[in-house]
């Protein structure tokens, strides 16, 4: 999602012509040929892949190295190393055809479709902005007026219209019926208004430093959602894209050339050995070392951590030497994979539940709390096979689960910054392989868990021992957009578009 390049031009379409691969999901054919008959269903389809869609390969997981999840054992990759570069604002030609779609849509779908569009860009840019600090939004739409130099709005602006659109996103949601395009979610609204209303209290959660701003009303727009609001019951009401062993639907990691290289960092491995977290052995693989060793594969021994912030060349020899644990088998040979998760169940007890220890809410932390562990179980449970090379014979059973739920390392303590460390540090271990990029943000956003950095090793070079905070602007914006993007950056950064620069969320 990083790194890729941005021209205005994509500010100018007002057409969906990215549908290339809609029959993967669903049964609607297309003509590329023929943008005439563009239908209000397959604008919405192409809305929601865009942001369902995932990266295959090593690009799938470069959010598990930037948040020390793995190592990678064929090259030194920047996320491991704190190297952060440009990014882009592509997905502006999304928000367009959302627009269209509306244009397009019957009266009796109007209502649907609008919501859907509101919600769309809102998240669409919401992320934009947590990458970069002032971006487009008020100008988001104008590209087919003839605005090819859009203005920057500030970060508080952004988050103030992300907001304004996600409320109005649900309003339009609650008064609609289900609607066609849909292949994901089924056209349900009811199940999209429990999407729109977790994605509010992200957005929120993210304002956790804005908490008292009287404009952005944050913690009383979060008690309105959970006191008002449906909000999801379980993981059947997962925003998230399911996979399948047929061709072209298999888990974005599977059955490619880099099978055997991510390393599973000792910092994740260690944390759930003082647990005893069964997850581990669905997340990791048994060393070859170990195993060669002699050391049982349903052994908590069995497994080798990599310590992230060692040398390239450290890595590589443990690479070849087989002193290291890869990710499970069930993400590199078992087609189907599991289901990518963008917003979730377990994800919003995590957020309850550290609204419950900020006092924006009334309610027990920790009831939230392990409702997200739980959900996390059952959802690898749901997911992965009942073999034992996906599990090492170490299978989660509810017995399991309620075990590890009165672990006494894990509980609550009423004490505010430690209870937010650890909801953090669970809400970090559930986000393995999912959730992309939410672990980052929220180790941003937070301080947790407590990121291994080795100064030696680490390619920040403004700020050695520390994690970038964002990234640069898109290279193509200061060609074609000079005069507003170097405007936005001398307001946000004294004129230093650089990774390490604190945005207005963070401040």
């Amino acid at each position: 999602m990083k790194n890729m390049r941005y021209t205005l031009i994509y500010l100018l379409l007002s057409v969906m012509f990215c549908m290339t691969s809609c029959d993967k999901f669903d049964g609607i054919n297309t003509n590329p040929d023929a943008p005439n008959s563009v239908t209000p269903e397959m604008l919405a389809l192409g809305g929601i892949k865009s942001i369902l869609s995932n990266s295959s390969g090593k690009n799938f997981l470069r959010c598990s190295m930037a948040c020390k999840h793995i190592a990678w054992g064929e090259l030194a990759e920047d996320y491991v190393y704190n190297a952060w570069g440009r990014t882009s604002l592509a997905d502006y030609h999304t928000i367009i055809n959302m627009q269209k779609m509306v244009d397009l849509a019957s009266e009796e779908d109007y209502a649907a479709y609008f919501g859907l569009a509101k919600f769309v860009k809102a998240y669409t840019l919401f992320w934009s902005s947590m990458e970069l600090g002032d971006i487009p939004y008020s100008d988001a739409l104008k590209g087919v007026n003839g605005v090819i130099k859009p203005k920057y709005d500030t970060q508080k602006e952004v988050m103030c219209q992300v907001l304004d659109d996600l409320e109005d996103s649900y309003d339009y949601f609650s008064n609609a019926n289900d609607f066609e395009g849909d292949p994901f979610m089924g056209g349900s609204v009811e199940k999209w208004k429990k999407i729109v209303s977790v994605f509010q209290l992200q957005v929120l959660m993210s304002l956790s430093k804005k908490a008292d701003d009287p404009d952005l009303r944050v913690k009383e727009r979060f008690a309105q959602i959970v006191n008002t609001s449906v909000l999801m019951e379980s993981n059947d009401d997962n925003f998230q894209l399911v996979y399948s062993d047929k061709a072209g639907q298999i888990y974005p990691f599977n059955d490619n050339m880099y099978s055997l290289n991510p390393m599973v960092s000792s910092f994740l491995i260690d944390m759930m050995k003082d647990t005893q977290d069964y997850r581990l052995f669905y997340y990791a693989k048994p060393s070859k070392a170990k195993l060669d060793a002699g050391i049982a594969a349903d052994s908590w021994d069995v497994f080798d951590g990599t310590d992230v912030t060692l040398d390239f060349s450290e890595h590589k020899d443990l690479y070849v030497s087989g002193k290291y644990s890869c990710v499970n088998d069930r993400y590199n040979y078992y087609r189907p994979g599991e289901p990518v998760i963008r917003l979730g169940y377990s994800q919003q007890n995590f957020i309850l539940s550290e609204a419950v220890v900020r006092g924006w809410i009334t309610g027990d932390a920790s009831v939230y709390y392990k409702q997200g562990i739980k959900a996390s179980m059952d959802f690898i449970v749901q997911y992965t096979p009942d073999e034992t090379t996906y599990h090492q014979g170490r299978r989660i059973t509810s017995d399991i689960i309620n075990v590890f739920l009165e672990q006494p390392l894990i509980q609550l303590t009423g004490e505010m910054e430690t209870d937010i460390e650890k909801i953090i540090t669970q809400r970090y271990i559930s986000s393995f392989m999912q959730y992309p990029w939410d672990a980052y943000y929220e180790y941003r956003r937070t301080g947790y868990p407590k990121l291994p950095i080795n100064p030696e090793t680490s390619l920040n070079t403004n700020a050695k021992d520390k994690i970038p905070v964002r990234w640069m602007y898109p290279s193509d914006e200061y060609s074609y957009n000079k005069e507003n993007i170097e405007e936005s950056v001398a307001r946000q950064y004294g004129g230093n578009d650089e990774v390490n620069q604190l945005m207005w969320i963070l401040k």
